[in-house]
């Protein structure tokens, strides 16, 4: 592939900034060869561009088409099993969570982060704690202490105290 070729895509890329959503929809059936119902210029403009490319340099290779199958199977299992139900005279009865009044914490299974030192850190809220790199931990004051050495408030250290509840 030549410069001139580089720049006559380039061109046709830019000239999608000035189009209309009704002709980005016809570039698509062009450059797609199917119909898009999208009337979202951004996505229009966006997609269209990378099929230009796409088609001129070539997709995907094969081998990162499998790849992504892969991550998005990895995506779709659990990271904690689900609790079990409660069985009631041989009836099962599944236990809805409802959160404490007044608490600002996630619900279980929630990630809480926070940038300290120059490391990210991850905590997961479990139904009964927290779990901090392996370790469970009874509160988030527990886990900032292991963290810092020095007692803090755990919502003020990773910034739940500041949030407001969303009522619903």
């Amino acid at each position: 592939m030549t410069a001139k070729d580089h720049a006559n895509i380039a061109s046709q890329i830019e000239e999608l900034s000035d189009l209309t959503v009704n002709q980005l929809q016809q570039k698509w059936i062009e450059v797609w060869k199917e119909p898009c119902r999208s009337r979202n210029k951004d996505f229009l403009r966006k997609r269209v561009a990378w099929k230009i490319q796409a088609n001129s340099y070539g997709g995907i290779s094969q081998r990162a088409l499998e790849r992504a199958r892969e991550l998005a199977d990895e995506t779709l299992l659990k990271i904690r099993n689900p609790q079990l139900p409660v069985q009631n005279g041989g009836n099962v009865v599944q236990k809805p969570f409802v959160p404490s009044e007044g608490t600002n914490l996630p619900m279980p299974g929630a990630i809480i982060t926070r940038e300290y030192k120059g490391k990210k850190l991850i905590v997961m809220v479990l139904d009964d704690g927290f779990e901090f790199e392996g370790t469970k931990y009874k509160s988030l004051s527990a886990v900032a202490k292991a963290v810092t050495g020095a007692h803090w408030n755990g919502f003020q250290f990773f910034g739940l105290r500041n949030q407001q509840k969303v009522e619903a």
